[in-house]
């Protein structure tokens, strides 16, 4: 067991870089599962420290933000960007193949 909580705490101390945390999240949403998400989205927020002070910074409840950052957990999509805006990050939708059809 205390493999699997020094890798946690690795992941936890990596998520603490903005850019590392908006690539995890990415990777995340790119999985498909949107259970990968929540649990990644858990993950980044544990990395902002205390998780009952960064629910009052977004002004979640603290069991709800686990509630919603749980496997079982169905957010909203205002309750998402909420706390995507809360961790310092932005939520956008880019074009999947990276090129624009030609105009006529």
């Amino acid at each position: 067991m205390k493999a699997t909580a020094d890798f946690h705490k690795s992941v936890i101390d990596y998520l603490k870089d903005a850019d590392a945390a908006a690539e995890y999240l990415n990777a995340a949403i790119e999985d498909g599962d949107p259970r990968v998400f929540y649990i990644a989205l858990r993950d980044v927020a544990e990395a902002q420290g205390n998780m009952s002070q960064f629910a009052k910074k977004c002004k979640i409840p603290r069991s709800s933000l686990y509630n919603i950052t749980s496997k079982e957990g169905k957010p909203s999509i205002e309750t998402i960007i909420k706390i995507i805006k809360c961790l310092g990050l932005n939520f956008k939708i880019e074009n999947k193949r990276n090129t624009r059809p030609a105009r006529a």
